[in-house]
């Protein structure tokens, strides 16, 4: 059976790396562009992250995910450049509006947050498939309860967009009507939410049995289908992204204390 997944099969470098290396890639520039709300920090992983996946050859698919993002942006530059509680200077009105300095810089941090977030795990999720990934971790010490649901977690949007499909042929095929009036498109949503949740218990229920058909609560010492060796490079990395994430919390918290 088929895993449904954002995974874009390549052979790069990128891909080549080890699954928890680019975790820690994602964490690391997550955390860090929290800890530090500077549109510096915040561009320099951004542009790394968008550098990376230019290398694995999947950039189109991570411009992607930042254009689904894109509504939520304009929203918080809209809100953030009128209402922010820091707003002071006048900057420019549109349509008797005022945007203000403050609250233009504070939506500009916001948004590069978020895009670099999801450039982040688009680094990630994109080049690397979920089954290694869950194995990787698992051979690390991860639960693998927890790891069945973190794959579950990465997979959940492909499966359900999927199943979507599938329901909208079917409804379609039957003469229901997806286009038209706000009355038409209403029906045709309900048509569609109920058997989308309905199928996706089902199958979360097929998933569960399947598992313990297969002895997945067995508590053995499991052996792994695929071995991962890690490169001098992947150490390297890895001991880097630790570095760097557990440098900027220890200086965070310092700074913190200092200030207060």
């Amino acid at each position: 059976m088929r895993v449904l997944s954002l995974y874009v099969e390549r052979d790069t470098l990128v891909h080549r790396l080890a699954p928890f290396t680019k975790l820690m890639f994602a964490l690391t520039s997550t955390v860090v562009t929290f800890l530090f709300p500077s549109i510096v920090v915040g561009g320099v992983f951004l542009g790394l992250s968008v550098f990376l996946t230019s290398v694995a050859k999947v950039l189109k698919y991570l411009t992607n995910l930042l254009f689904v993002v894109l509504v939520l942006s304009i929203s918080i530059v809209v809100i953030q450049g009128m209402f922010y509680v820091g707003n002071r200077t006048s900057l420019f009105s549109l349509f008797g509006i005022t945007f203000y300095s403050e609250g233009l810089q504070r939506a500009t941090v916001l948004v590069l947050r978020l895009f670099t977030m999801i450039s982040a795990f688009g680094v990630l999720v994109l080049t690397t498939c979920p089954s290694d990934l869950i194995d990787d971790l698992v051979r690390r010490g991860l639960s693998p309860r927890f790891g069945y649901v973190l794959a579950s977690v990465l997979q959940i949007v492909p499966q359900m967009l999927s199943t979507a499909t599938r329901i909208i042929d079917a409804q379609r095929s039957r003469g229901l009507e997806m286009e038209g009036s706000f009355l038409k498109k209403l029906r045709a949503f309900f048509a569609l939410i109920g058997p989308l949740v309905l199928g996706s218990l089902v199958e979360a229920r097929e998933r569960a049995l399947a598992l313990e058909m297969r002895g997945f609560a067995v508590r053995t010492k499991r052996t792994f289908l695929k071995e991962f060796a890690e490169s001098k490079l992947d150490k390297f990395l890895v001991r880097l992204f630790q570095f760097i994430l557990y440098g900027s919390i220890t200086w965070r918290i310092v700074s913190w204390i200092v200030l207060k």
